[in-house]
């Protein structure tokens, strides 16, 4: 294979080597929004099992966003990098106030798409966390530290496409680590689906609607 149609076909490949997750009890979905949703909901649908979003946002480095001091993700768990903090000299303080405006962009995302539904639950859980492809990993790794910092039991972090450095390592941060593709020549995520349009937050909200109301067969 050298690229999907869209994320959707992308998510139904993904889900052929997770069948052994099938209608499982105590394990679940959890999509990195906006574009893993999609892929995502197809792997939700094929395995007959719940999907959730996982919001995670980058702490920017104050003067040079684009450097990640940290993560946040939704319930408010933060995970740091101490070479980066070390480098600038960046103080709690600072910390403090980038988390803030950060924790309310996800408190507004999750607003967005997850309305009134109560506080994510994964202790004790698996969770296949799902992304639409990974480039550097940044993201995906932030997401893996805190879910494991909830309690979650096993992670499972799926992907259509990865560069093959990211692959390694997110694969050496979770308990399995599943794509369809790792090209050599890997540049960007987009690069291999022939349509990467952007997933909005309305086509959110609809695939975790008409998640919450199928209940499919299982593959296999």
């Amino acid at each position: 294979m050298t690229s999907f149609k869209n994320r959707s076909e992308a998510g139904r490949l993904l889900a052929r080597p997770l069948v052994k997750y099938s209608d499982r009890s105590g394990v679940q979905v959890l999509a990195l929004p906006r574009g893993g949703v999609p892929v995502g909901f197809e792997i939700a649908k094929v395995l007959c099992l719940p999907l959730d979003v996982f919001v995670v946002r980058k702490l920017g480095v104050p003067g040079h966003e684009e450097l990640a001091m940290g993560a946040i993700a939704t319930g408010g768990v933060r995970v740091l990098n101490d070479r980066v903090i070390g480098e600038f000299g960046i103080s709690g303080k600072i910390i403090d106030a980038v988390a803030h405006q950060e924790l309310l962009e996800i408190k507004r995302r999750e607003r967005a798409y997850r309305a009134d539904r109560g506080p994510l639950e994964v202790r004790g859980d698996t969770v296949i966390l799902v992304d639409d492809g990974l480039a550097t990993g940044s993201t995906m790794r932030a997401a893996i530290g805190a879910l494991r910092q909830l309690g979650t039991a096993r992670i499972v972090a799926a992907v259509p496409t990865a560069a093959l450095s990211s692959a390694e390592g997110v694969a050496a941060m979770v308990d399995e680590f599943v794509a369809v593709i790792t090209p050599a020549d890997f540049n960007a995520v987009g690069q291999w689906y022939q349509d990467f349009s952007q997933t909005t937050d309305d086509e959110v909200r609809e695939l975790l609607a008409r998640a919450r109301e199928f209940r499919p067969r299982p593959l296999g």
